[in-house]
């Protein structure tokens, strides 16, 4: 019995080994195109290699084995004698893991370039940014920078990167799909396009059929990063070419804009931030603030001062912003500043215009709370202080000083300050309570 045994596993290896004859191992890659998408683990791979074809069946390998390609979503197809060439099918051959074969029919024999496209997890990208404000925090460079990881298991030489800002949704996580093995055979996983929903696939669809073509710099060029839109999307591409492999990691330059207007303002409101005034730079993403050809990607933001006339640094603070589209204001919350110091101080708290009801009880009445806030400005620029304060209930203000209406249960005070200046505001709260109170 156990001869018997041996015997079957000898017939069906050789059965194995022969069915694997005549199939063709392929050719390194000339070049591959990486698309990464940012906001989900999602890179559309396109390598375009060289082919030599014979006429009649040509048998083709692919395989994937340690890294997070997803194999139900590769294709093949020629970039050149498209007519003459013919994919008939795929299968995911038995008894061997991680691998996938083409059989191909060519009426041409000879060199063939073909383009082979999937989609693979693990490679991602991120953007950071670098202020550097005058010293008088009227105007900053603004520089921006994407670097670039590769966790896949896959090298990629000579490659090409694009990079994509827009909210992508998966009906399923590329990541999963790649590891995903027991339960199923792997012809039953296959997954076609539709894998993808709506726009991702029309705009992947287009990204395999080469709409936005790379045309190569010149040798020696500057590098750079294009810019440009897909409806719903928004594409960079980096000029030049780079090796990725398998835990590499790069930053490139994006963009550099000098002379952006900005204002430095300072907050202080107490439920929010407790004592601590928080310091900001506000801009604009727009044209006229010599910025706005393009969204901005969400990203780490680091912010300098130059304070003096040789440009020693002084660091300001630390930050991160969520994807800004063109034409938004942006608030950089740069932290807490020990030199703009707002002190509030209750001065006066009394419960007047007491009701009762007919057992003497307390029903309603009211309650004025006068208070006094000293700002000061230690430093040697003017600021403006935003102050905000949270009242609740039925209440009213008396203030000499000028403010303005948040909200139905918060005001905020906008205070200039000149360098070293101190200054000190004033108003009443009058509070209503139980039936005192309006309906």
């Amino acid at each position: 019995m156990q001869c018997t045994a041996f015997l079957i596993l000898l017939l069906l290896g050789a059965a194995a080994a022969q069915a694997r004859v005549n199939v063709v191992t392929l050719p390194g890659r000339d070049s591959v195109q990486l698309t990464i998408y940012n906001s989900v683990d999602l890179t559309l791979v396109r390598e375009m290699r060289i082919l030599t074809f014979r006429k009649g069946l040509n048998r083709l390998e692919f395989s994937w084995a340690n890294t997070l390609i997803d194999p139900t979503s590769v294709e093949l197809r020629a970039v050149t004698h498209p007519e003459a060439v013919d994919v008939l099918d795929v299968s995911f051959p038995a008894r061997v893991t991680n691998t996938l074969e083409w059989r191909v029919n060519s009426d041409f024999a000879g060199e063939v370039e073909v383009e082979i496209r999937y989609f693979t997890s693990g490679i991602r990208w991120s953007a950071d940014y670098l202020v550097e404000a005058g010293g008088n925090e009227k105007l900053m460079n603004l520089s921006g920078h994407v670097r670039v990881t590769n966790n896949s298991g896959e090298d990629y030489e000579n490659a090409q990167l694009r990079l994509v800002v827009g909210v992508i949704r998966l009906v399923e996580e590329i990541a999963s799909l790649a590891r995903r093995r027991q339960g199923k055979r792997e012809e039953d996983k296959l997954m076609d396009w539709d894998g993808v929903e709506g726009s991702l696939r029309q705009n992947a669809q287009r990204e395999l059929n080469g709409r936005f073509d790379f045309y190569e710099r010149q040798a020696g060029e500057k590098r750079q990063i294009v810019k440009e839109g897909l409806s719903e999307y928004f594409l960079y591409t980096v000029g030049g070419r780079d090796t990725i492999p398998s835990g590499w990691s790069k930053r490139l330059p994006s963009f550099n804009a000098a002379e952006v207007p900005i204002i430095s303002f300072y907050k202080y409101e107490r439920e929010q931030w407790g004592d601590k005034v928080m310091r900001y730079y506000r801009f604009t993403n727009s044209t006229a603030a010599r910025l706005g050809t393009e969204p901005l990607p969400d990203g780490a933001v680091k912010a300098f001062r130059f304070v003096t006339d040789d440009k020693l640094y002084g660091f300001v603070g630390s930050t991160s912003v969520k994807y800004i589209p063109v034409n938004e204001q942006v608030d950089l919350e740069l932290g807490r500043d020990l030199e703009v110091r707002v002190k509030p101080a209750l001065m006066n708290w009394e419960k007047v215009n007491l009701q009762f009801d007919n057992r003497g009880n307390i029903k309603g009445w009211t309650t004025k709370e006068t208070w006094q806030i000293e700002v000061q400005n230690s430093r040697q620029i003017a600021v403006v202080l935003d102050i905000r304060r949270n009242f609740g209930g039925d209440w009213a203000l008396e203030t000499a000083a000028m403010y303005e209406k948040v909200d139905a249960t918060k005001i905020k005070f906008l205070v200039p300050l000149k360098p070293g200046e101190k200054q000190t505001l004033s108003y009443v709260l009058t509070t209503r309570h139980g039936t005192s109170a309006r309906r």
